[in-house]
């Protein structure tokens, strides 16, 4: 006798199939949408790891300084404003930049820098290329002290050619720009790929030149500063001056400023600069300025 044959009941296998395509359905949403947050996770990661390595890349960047001097420095722009009103009021706050334009030399910067070290104080160094360049490794040596001393590196320029800088006395942008890149190359190179200065000083001195309006917009592009001085111990000016006479230069033209850039220079022939320089601190500690940097 034949076994009789089930009968398929239809409704109960779409009921099944419609389950099965159902929990199949459920299986790979959420197959998706777990596989969709461990991607999320993953680029949530992968942009803070990111984040994290463009800090730390940010941290090796210095400006001027080393991340020790940024405690002793101080915003150019802001002294450049006060210097272009010749307002020289700080609300009681006195303030001096030693400046040294032209380093390095091999014979005076060592004994400045032994100086300021002594002292415990920081200054600024507007630093020429050619002069870099022929004191050699010993120079550049030199400018590598003055960083981790925690002063603040500036250009000004690599030729100091004023004639090639500014013909018939007024601004060759291009002549300039020009130089300026070569130092910063040049810097870059000693003091290493994360080493950029904001800072320059005109050779001569921004006032002294004609045209110098495209110097300045090109300035701010750049985000960058020319600072000059409103104070010197003119050893570069007049007849050759001994170590008192520089030091009484110094003291006349910084006298009754609460802000002082005072122009010296480190480069060849300035021995008597260095022998002034311990009675020209002595005189701003002693009337209570604090020493400052300029980045």
């Amino acid at each position: 006798m034949r076994k009789k044959r089930r009968r398929i009941d239809v409704k109960k296998l779409a009921l099944v199939v419609i389950a099965f395509v159902a929990i199949m359905g459920i299986i790979t949403t959420t197959w998706a949408y777990v596989d969709n947050q461990k991607k999320i996770k993953a680029e949530q990661l992968r942009i803070e790891e990111q984040k994290r390595k463009e800090e730390e890349e940010k941290k090796k960047y210095t400006v001027g300084t080393s991340h020790e001097g940024k405690k002793y420095s101080y915003d150019a722009k802001k002294i450049v404003e006060k210097l272009s009103k010749y307002d020289y009021s700080n609300n009681g706050e006195k303030i001096v930049f030693l400046t040294f334009d032209d380093g390095t030399s091999t014979t005076n910067t060592p004994k400045v820098l032994d100086i300021l070290k002594e002292e415990d104080v920081k200054a600024t160094f507007f630093l020429t290329g050619q002069n870099i360049e022929y004191g050699g490794e010993a120079s550049r040596e030199l400018i590598k002290r003055e960083f981790e001393e925690g002063h603040a590196i500036a250009n000004h320029t690599y030729s100091h050619d004023c004639k090639k800088l500014y013909p018939n006395r007024s601004l060759d942008l291009e002549a300039f720009k020009a130089d300026l890149d070569k130092n910063d190359e040049l810097l870059t190179d000693v003091l290493g790929k994360y080493f950029s200065t904001r800072v320059i000083r005109c050779p001569g001195g921004h006032g002294s030149w004609k045209n110098m309006e495209p110097l300045d917009n090109y300035l701010e592009e750049k985000n960058m500063v020319s600072i000059d001085w409103n104070a010197l111990n003119a050893d570069a000016e007049g007849k050759r001056k001994n170590a008192r006479e520089l030091t009484e230069y110094a003291i006349k033209t910084s006298q009754g400023k609460e802000i002082v850039v005072l122009l010296m220079h480190d480069t060849y022939g300035k021995e008597e600069t260095v022998k002034a320089l311990p009675a020209i601190i002595k005189y701003f500690k002693d009337n209570g300025y604090a020493f400052k940097t300029l980045v």
